[in-house]
């Protein structure tokens, strides 16, 4: 009975052995769940990011709107029949 006390600690050390030093370790798999979550945080990010620029693109295609509202924004864009005024940010 002794003998097989000894064999199966020797077995049980083993098995812990490969599980903690082995090839694909628990420090090891740690370290893989945290680039996972990481990654997964990422994509999440770039998913949003993909949304916003299909629902601008959607918009660019549907309807002048948006074309109009980027060409006053960015390039200063005035009707015909509009005026620009300018505020300058100084007092008198």
């Amino acid at each position: 009975m002794r003998w097989a006390s000894v064999v199966l600690a020797a077995l049980l050390l083993a098995v812990q052995g490969d599980l903690w030093f082995g090839k694909g370790n628990l420090p090891y798999v740690v370290s893989l769940h945290k680039q996972l979550d990481a990654q997964r945080a990422a994509n999440a990010a770039a998913r949003e990011r993909n949304a916003r620029v299909a629902a601008e693109v959607s918009d660019l295609k549907e309807g002048l709107e948006m074309v109009e509202e980027k060409a006053r924004a960015e390039l200063g864009m005035v009707r015909p029949d509009e005026i620009l005024v300018q505020v300058s940010g100084r007092r008198p």
